[in-house]
């Protein structure tokens, strides 16, 4: 995967009237979520705009709320591309983290939050990659519509072993017929998604009906 290098700011004041002002700004309010729990009482020290949060069983995690600015995210955001980000905080060492979740404004689309999660070498992670069609299909070539049904599949993986993108050969796919999630496997991925659901299929056209109907009457 490729990685998209990212500076935020760290910041303390938090709350609804903190992230209107930020906005006003051109900037986005966003949150880090650490994925490694910390034992309590926590003797370590926290940075600006970090704060412990207890998860229960005397554990925590450390959250970390900062800001980027609308500019250096455009190219994050707006892609089919699924990105590593190398997060850059001030005062903070930087730290690698996938987009956990984004809130979009729904007049405009405009982005108003977004999450992070720090991720690790050693421990996977649940992330959509991009579905690319490859080959050149039985079905369609007997007039049938290829229909691409889910652009995007869950994975559970270590990060270093998640591609770009999910190739899948099309080419003996015929005519009326699918590929489900069940019927793929890729290294070193699990796929999420249910098994019996549909990624891609050949749809029968009017055209096609009609040769098979003209074909079986000449038999």
């Amino acid at each position: 995967m490729k990685t998209f290098q990212l500076e935020g700011t760290p910041r303390e004041s938090v709350g609804k009237k903190a992230a209107k002002a930020i906005r006003r700004e051109e900037s986005i309010p966003a949150v880090l979520y650490g994925s490694e729990p910390v034992t309590l009482p926590y003797e370590g020290k926290l940075s600006t705009g970090e704060k412990l949060v207890e998860t229960g069983d005397g554990k925590g995690l450390i959250v970390t709320n900062f800001t980027v600015t609308k500019d250096a995210v455009r190219n994050l955001i707006y892609t089919p591309e699924v990105f590593l980000v190398e997060l850059s905080l001030k005062d903070s060492k930087k730290v690698m983290a996938i987009i956990k979740d984004m809130q979009f404004q729904p007049v405009n689309d405009s982005v108003l939050h977004m999450d992070f999660l720090e991720i690790f070498e050693n421990k996977p992670i649940v992330i959509e990659v991009p579905v690319a069609l490859k080959g050149h299909s039985e079905g369609v070539k007997a007039g049938g519509k290829l229909s691409l049904e889910m652009r995007k599949l869950k994975v559970k993986a270590l990060y270093k072993d998640i591609p770009e993108k999910l190739e899948i050969d099309i080419t003996n796919l015929g005519l009326g017929k699918t590929i489900q999630v069940g019927s793929l496997h890729f290294d070193n991925l699990e796929l999420v998604n249910a098994k019996n659901a549909v990624v891609c299929a050949v749809k029968l056209t009017r055209a096609a009906r009609g040769a098979a109907a003209a074909a079986a009457s000449n038999n």
